[in-house]
């Protein structure tokens, strides 16, 4: 029987009437069950986040657009993370509700507190912020040293791949989010951290925003080496080299696409897929 298996079932067979106090990431003192069995998660991410906990029995339901892992997609939906379906939430009691600080509304979090129901809020920034998130979990589920085993995983994993791209010229990459506008990957966005990580450096790694819209004039001034686009997005090649300009930028002159996994918009453990998928591109 492994570890997580165990984990999951003394998880399962603890009772939840007992309280704490926990301060969640937006510094907010949440009273939690002190072994919370019904875990509602209004955001993908804070799911992966939970299941790398090794409790994923324990979330019975999670919103739209949840892929990973993908066991999760079985789970009942309470609607889009922004707008979830609050009488449904109510009627499956939950014991606590898992949000993100920056995807879900406060709204949201106060009409459920409205009903009884706690929410805990974690608001991962950076590579380092996932970490973070896990830990602060990790203290809200009572299951900090499952949370310390994920971390240091997780970061004995990123420390692996980082080894492969040191000593490796830096390739000036254009993260292109959309291309009418143009929408790259800014300083303050964690994606911009793991490309740099990987090896690679976006070409509005100085713009202080996390999604910043640029020109083609500003693309064309950066001549970026490689175009990194997510596999499967919307984003349309043909498209692209229709529009008057693009052909002139090296990435597009020299065919040098980059097509990364869609992990890469997870601020939670599967990021790392598209973070080792990045460096065997960038270095393989």
């Amino acid at each position: 029987m492994t570890r997580r298996v165990v984990s999951t079932i003394l998880f399962l067979a603890l009772p939840a009437f007992a309280v704490r106090k926990v301060k969640d990431e937006l510094g907010r003192e949440v009273t939690v069950p002190d072994h919370p069995h019904r875990l509602v998660c209004l955001m993908p991410n804070v799911v992966d986040d939970v299941y790398a906990l090794g409790v994923g029995s324990a979330v019975i339901a999670v919103p739209d657009f949840t892929k990973y892992p993908s066991e999760a997609k079985t789970k009942p939906s309470i609607g889009l993370p922004l707008n979830p379906s609050i009488e449904t939430i109510v009627s499956l009691h939950p014991d606590l509700v898992l949000a993100n600080g920056e995807l879900n509304r406060m709204a949201t979090v106060d009409e459920l507190e409205k009903f009884g129901i706690p929410v805990f809020v974690v608001n991962p920034h950076g590579v380092e912020g996932i970490y973070k998130s896990i830990q602060s979990l990790g203290r809200a589920l009572n299951l900090e040293k499952a949370a310390e085993r994920s971390v240091s995983t997780l970061r004995e994993r990123e420390a692996r791949v980082r080894q492969r791209a040191q000593g490796r010229p830096n390739i000036n990459v254009l993260m292109l989010v959309w291309y009418d506008p143009i929408v790259t990957a800014g300083k303050d966005a964690y994606i911009t951290e793991l490309i740099q990580m990987a090896g690679g450096h976006s070409i509005a790694a100085d713009i202080p925003e996390e999604w910043p819209e640029v020109s083609l004039e500003f693309v064309l001034a950066r001549a970026p080496d490689a175009l990194l686009i997510v596999r499967g997005s919307k984003v349309s090649l043909d498209a692209i080299r229709t529009r008057p300009g693009w052909l002139s930028v090296p990435a597009i002159k020299n065919n040098r696409i980059y097509f990364v996994d869609d992990r890469i918009e997870y601020p939670s453990p599967v990021a790392f897929d598209a973070f080792e998928d990045l460096v065997n591109q960038f270095h393989p």
